[in-house]
């Protein structure tokens, strides 16, 4: 095993123990999204520290709450890491490009947009 998976594992698990140990809404550990500060808007990632903190948690539905996008996403970011993992191994493994194409990353963006907009005009 390298010398980066076990310092990359080492910083998961770490990162891990500090969110299920300390609440990120209540805690001057964790910082506050410095676009809310600035605008007092959300941007897509507000509320991303506390729903990890309740997804630790096994709290789904307060969860969904703070940032529903990042729920919903959850599973094509960890999709898009094994695919890196994948083409690492096995540059020409047709996995990574189907999970990868253009069109899908366009159509994340997009959504990411959407989330951004609708979540500030509706109060979400």
């Amino acid at each position: 095993m390298s010398f980066k998976i076990i310092l990359l594992a080492a910083a998961i698990l770490t990162g891990g123990i500090l969110y299920y140990r300390f609440n990120p809404a209540e805690s001057p550990l964790f910082p506050k999204c410095p676009f809310l500060l600035l605008t007092g808007l959300k941007c897509p990632g507000c509320g991303s520290q506390r729903t990890i903190h309740a997804l630790l948690h096994g709290d789904l539905c307060t969860a969904f709450l703070q940032n529903a996008l990042l729920v919903c996403t959850l599973p094509y970011l960890f999709l898009l890491l094994l695919a890196k993992a994948i083409r690492r191994r096995s540059p020409y493994a047709s996995f990574p490009v189907r999970i990868q194409r253009p069109a899908i990353i366009w159509t994340y963006f997009v959504l990411v947009m959407l989330f951004w907009i609708t979540r500030n005009v509706f109060g979400f």
